[in-house]
């Protein structure tokens, strides 16, 4: 295992939270909020000093590493970047355990939304935007693992292929940082353009940073108790209803729009996406919802953000949870089991029907009558992925019983887990307090967040090269 250069790679995922905690200092330095500054200097300190001893231990080793060294560069990235962002919650006033703090972070990385603190408007301003972008950088950090790691040709579990990505060919380390330059530029042109249009809408200035950076991340981190103490107008609304369409769809699409380069066949997963949510809105269309909470309430389980208007007073847990479980594209910050495998797992079966009916037919095998082909790889890789999601459904959910939760809450909680999803009314897990549960539930949540975002298949990848020596 070529723990040097992995160690070299690491130390670049220190730095941005470096920079965040510099940022927060500001802040608290020009509202004068002096009593927590110091949380934010000790995690500039600690966040700096690792980057640069991890830079400087790996700074002279060859700096190529396999799929599996990739993968375990991922899984260490959450945990120390999740410890630096810890820190702040650590330190806070609120006594929170190391535990608590580290659960906190990790569901900000992830995009999750969990979260420990029950009362968001007993946090001061500094640890609301803390919280809100860690959730921005972990989004970012993950589009990053999309294009540059989980674009292997040898074990494409992500399957990115099957969707367009004009950076399939990675050739050089400058073509690399071209890459991530062109994420980052864009990542934050479309935050600023959420935070923007949010703000002309009338939300509160610090509302709108905050949001901004849940909606561009699908993550589930609010500054608020509740969505509904922000968005009340349907102008609030609709602004809401484009940032979670834009954020659920291929990060290429929009980027290619920008770009004048929109090729149509090449992004029809996007279409597709598009019209499976118009066919779920229009399924609880009369339901006595307001349109617009409906809207936002699909297109947020389907981003797998989870953040709604819905009063928790509704029947419709259940379908919002299996809309959760389908995910957005294959190149975005959703997590699930995705719409592309269901589609692969769909037609293929479909299709073995129709060859025991009628055995002369010509059979279409290509994903969403694009130019891709489905392929007897993606086949194995659809019903691996959905397995795997399944045997962790059944794995937590053993677990969380343990604590005492209730069998149906302890479902939902996997499902939203596994899915990176908050737990918010429209599930029926609103009043969860997150604070009471056992360390071993807090840490089987914080491992099956993790796995939700990278997926099971990356596990066994590694357990099969370290433990099986394959």
């Amino acid at each position: 295992m070529n723990f040097k250069s992995i160690s070299y790679y690491l130390s670049f995922f220190c730095f941005p939270i470096a920079i965040l905690a510099f940022i927060n200092i500001l802040y608290s330095s020009y509202f004068d909020y002096f009593l927590s500054i110091e949380a934010y200097f000790i995690t500039l300190f600690f966040s700096i000093i690792i980057g640069v001893i991890l830079f400087y231990v790996g700074k002279n080793s060859e700096k190529k590493i396999n799929f599996i060294e990739q993968l375990i560069l991922i899984i260490l990235v959450y945990l120390i970047t999740g410890f630096l962002i810890s820190i702040p919650f650590y330190l806070s006033n609120f006594q929170i355990n190391f535990a608590s703090s580290f659960f906190e972070s990790i569901s900000g990385l992830t995009g999750t939304g969990f979260s420990i603190f029950k009362n968001i408007k007993y946090l001061d301003p500094t640890l609301i935007l803390w919280r809100s972008s860690s959730q921005w950088v972990g989004g970012l950090f993950f589009l990053c693992f999309l294009v540059l790691l989980f674009s292997n040709r040898k074990f494409n579990f992500k399957m990115t292929n099957l969707t367009f990505s004009e950076e399939s060919n990675l050739k050089s380390k400058e073509n690399i940082k071209i890459i991530i330059l062109k994420i980052f530029i864009f990542y934050t042109i479309l935050s600023f353009i959420f935070f923007t249009l949010l703000n002309l809408s009338g939300v509160r200035l610090f509302n709108s940073l905050n949001l901004s950076m849940t909606l561009v991340s699908n993550g589930g981190f609010l500054p608020t108790n509740s969505l509904r103490e922000i968005i009340s107008t349907n102008y609030q609304k609709i602004v809401v209803i484009l940032s979670l369409t834009i954020s659920m769809l291929n990060f290429y699409l929009i980027f290619n729009i920008f770009n004048r380069r929109v090729f149509i066949k090449e992004h029809k997963e996007d279409f597709y996406l598009l019209g499976t949510a118009i066919f779920l809105i229009l399924i609880i269309y009369f339901n006595n919802i307001n349109t617009f909470d409906v809207v936002i309430s699909v297109l947020s389980s389907l981003a797998n953000s989870g953040v709604s208007l819905l009063e928790k007073e509704n029947n419709l847990s259940l379908y919002f949870l299996f809309i959760a479980m389908i995910g957005g594209s294959l190149i975005s910050n959703t997590s699930g089991i995705k719409l592309s495998r269901f589609y692969i797992l769909t037609k293929i079966t479909s299709l073995e029907i129709i060859k025991l009916i009628s055995p002369n037919n010509i059979i279409n095998k290509t994903i969403f009558n694009s130019d891709s082909k489905i392929t007897d790889d993606s086949i194995k890789i659809s019903f691996l992925i959905f397995i795997s999601f399944f045997l962790s459904l059944f794995i937590l959910s053993s677990l969380l019983i343990l604590d005492n939760i209730g069998f149906e809450q302890s479902f939902k909680l996997s499902i939203l887990t596994l899915t990176n999803t908050v737990n918010s009314g429209m599930y029926g897990l609103e009043n969860l307090n997150f604070s009471f549960l056992l360390t071993s539930s807090k840490i089987s949540l914080i491992i099956f967040m993790i796995i939700g975002k990278i997926e099971l298949v990356s596990i066994f990848l590694i357990f099969k090269k370290i433990f099986l020596k394959e």
